[in-house]
């Protein structure tokens, strides 16, 4: 139990604990498998065949091939890809509707599922399957509900939304739109046409919870580092991109990536059976010293040249890095620079130890933002 206790209390600083303890590279995690912590082993393990063979984890079993697993990705990037500007449109839409004092990262959430709420499913979607995937987003389906009886809500709605999505999947294939309208028709047309609706509509809902949490998450991460290292009444001294950028490599919100063994072999002189699970830390190369200067410092800055840099996996690496890292990166500056384009913000209760939610997320606090007057010298 005594990990469990350090592990809560700040799970970054638990890992580097146990990084340091570390005399071959790879560290035994106290739930279960290992970590390698060597950044050059790790990074020869992310472009070896025991990360990137088989098919990827993050959908499971509901495709069945890799290459399924691409064409999704694929469909699922380009659509949101082709419509960034009308997203940029409803985020401008959405921050202009924002008091000035909001809760944080619940609010990061909710901005980034409305700004995306009609490409996710468009507006002629029956109105009950649309407030279904409203109440989704507070309700334990984006990020896992932290009580029993919250986890036990969550399921009947996520019963519920599914129930609702497989009958809209039913729908769409007798009456085939053309171009896809929305991320459910990017996935409808991507997915082998064998597969259930039922399967189809999770697979929906596996990218619907990867698009709304991870970027939420992590333009959360991105306000709270700049506004807690800028506090003055002046602009950021940093462009956007910067901040998000150094955001995700100082509080990566995905800091573990394993994969099974898929056959016997060694690393760092420990032998591993096919099944063990092997991970590598995102956040651990991210603090790596020999690749990184002043590693554990947030500095915006050190993007404004593009190379040297260490070794940066925000997103993973080799061939499951994630088919949308460049559109999630887009999706996030563009909030950060609507967000802060003509106010100015500052934070209260903010702390850098993350809550571990299904992955890094920040624990609460607070954003006040003050939009800038603007004053019009030309009138009389």
């Amino acid at each position: 139990m005594g990990y469990q206790r350090q592990y809560r209390n700040d799970s970054f600083a638990y890992l580097k604990r146990l990084r340091r303890r570390s005399a071959t590279g790879i560290v035994p995690l106290p739930w279960g498998g290992w970590c390698v912590s060597d950044a050059e082993m790790a990074q020869a393990l992310l472009r070896g065949p025991e990360f990137n063979s088989g098919r990827s984890g993050f959908f499971g079993d509901l495709l069945p091939t890799r290459s399924a697993q691409i064409e999704v990705g694929h469909a699922v990037r380009n659509l949101l890809r082709a419509h960034v500007p009308q997203y940029r449109e409803a985020l401008a839409a959405e921050v202009a509707r924002l008091p000035p004092t909001t809760q944080w990262p619940a609010t990061a959430t909710d901005l980034m599922y409305r700004s995306l709420a009609d490409l996710l499913l468009h507006p002629d979607t029956p109105t009950r399957v649309r407030r279904l995937m409203d109440r989704a987003v507070h309700g334990g389906i984006v990020f896992q509900a932290p009580r029993v009886w919250q986890r036990a809500r969550a399921e009947l709605l996520r019963a519920k939304f599914l129930a609702a999505l497989t009958e809209q999947v039913g729908h769409r294939r007798e009456n085939d739109a053309g171009e896809p309208r929305d991320v459910l028709d990017a996935v409808l047309g991507a997915c082998p046409d064998e597969l259930t609706a039922r399967t189809v509509a999770e697979v929906f809902l596996t990218m619907y919870r990867s698009i709304v949490a991870p970027v939420s998450a992590s333009l959360a991460w991105a306000v709270l580092l700049a506004f807690s290292h800028h506090t003055s009444d002046s602009p950021l001294p940093w462009q956007a991109d910067w901040i998000v950028r150094e955001a995700l490599r100082h509080r990566p919100m995905v800091w573990m990536v394993g994969r099974s063994v898929p056959r016997p072999a060694e690393f760092g002189g420990i032998p591993f059976q096919a099944g063990d699970t092997i991970s590598v830390s995102p956040y651990l190369l991210h603090h790596d010293e020999q690749g990184w200067t002043d590693c554990e410092e947030f500095r915006p800055e050190r993007w404004a040249q593009p190379a040297p840099h260490g070794p940066y996996i925000p997103f993973g690496a080799g061939p499951f890095t994630c088919a949308g890292a460049a559109v999630a990166h887009v999706l996030m500056t563009e909030a950060l620079t609507a967000l802060t384009g003509d106010a100015r913000l500052s934070i209260t209760g903010g702390d850098l130890r993350p809550a571990m939610i299904e992955g890094a997320v920040p624990r609460s606090f607070t954003v006040h933002r003050t939009v800038r007057q603007v004053h019009d010298t030309g009138r009389r």
